[in-house]
């Protein structure tokens, strides 16, 4: 009777593991890697930050695998629409006209905009619109990106990644640099470049940009998928550890204030090394 039963049990759960791993999806994740510290290629060459830590944590809660593709920021979207892709994550704002072309998970991450600005400065340029008709260094196809040419349209200088802007700031070639809060600490905190410094506008405030995963349009398996995962990873309390990993603090607290210590080794991408990421992010919307 014995190994009857246990012939049956072992049955049952291989039956059991088989269905599992039947239902068990892995859904292409395209990212373009240089907006630390939510997507970067660390000292190992190897993808990594909060997003893809975030995407992973959601694809296990509902038993399933992801795989990583690296991409210009402007061929995200394309890579979408055509199908070369299931999801992305990528910092990538919710805003009304990409809804036109993709559906957005709920927001994952609340950040506003800030400027950099050299120290020396801070009595002269202390708001957005003191910025007119001055040159202002931006990561192109980012909100700050908009958001400067609507001050100083004529004046913008629009680089490949974060750390080329910083790099012309602290250089001279132009008087600030604007781009998500998270993302200008970030790079401010470990370029060491102490003759910058950073404030936001009281105006950033009132704007929020929310971070949310792409899907297709009619998706909605998918996403439902995507906004449970989200739940779960809320409701473990996984959510948080995430935030507490790269930003210091729970995702309860979080306001977009850089890290209180280093979360990873990996983390130690510098100003330089990361400045020769040269893949353009032309998604202008």
């Amino acid at each position: 009777m014995l190994p009857k039963l246990t012939a049956a049990l072992c049955g049952a759960v291989l039956c059991a593991s088989l269905s599992t791993m039947a239902h068990a999806d892995t859904y292409k994740v395209g990212t373009h890697p240089t907006f630390a510290p939510f997507e970067f290629s660390s000292t190992k060459g190897e993808i990594t930050g909060f997003d893809l830590d975030l995407i992973k944590a959601i694809a296990k809660a509902n038993g399933d695998e992801v795989q990583i593709e690296s991409m210009p920021f402007d061929g995200l979207i394309p890579a979408l629409l055509t199908g070369n892709l299931d999801l992305i994550i990528s910092g990538m704002t919710i805003t009304e006209a990409r809804k036109h072309r993709v559906d957005f998970s709920k927001g994952y991450y609340d950040s506003n905009l800030s400027i950099l600005i050299h120290k020396d400065k801070a009595d002269v340029y202390t708001s957005a619109e003191s910025l007119k008709g001055k040159t202002i260094c931006v990561q192109i196809g980012t909100t700050g990106h908009a958001f400067a040419d609507t001050i100083s349209p004529d004046h913008v200088k629009a680089l490949n990644n974060e750390p080329d802007a910083i790099l012309e700031l602290s250089n001279g070639g132009c008087e600030a640099v604007i781009n998500d809060r998270p993302v200008n600490l970030y790079y401010l905190k470990r370029s060491k470049l102490t003759t910058l410094s950073e404030f936001v506008d009281p105006k950033f405030k009132e704007n929020v940009d929310s971070f949310g995963i792409a899907v297709r349009k009619g998706q909605t398996d998918l996403l439902e998928k995507i906004n449970t995962g989200l739940e779960k990873l809320e409701q473990s309390g996984e959510l948080d550890q995430l935030h507490i990993k790269w930003f210091g603090q729970s995702a309860s607290a979080d306001k977009g204030v850089p890290p209180a210590n280093e979360a990873s080794d990996d983390a130690t991408v510098g100003i330089k090394a990361a400045a020769n990421q040269t893949a353009a992010e032309a998604d202008a919307i």
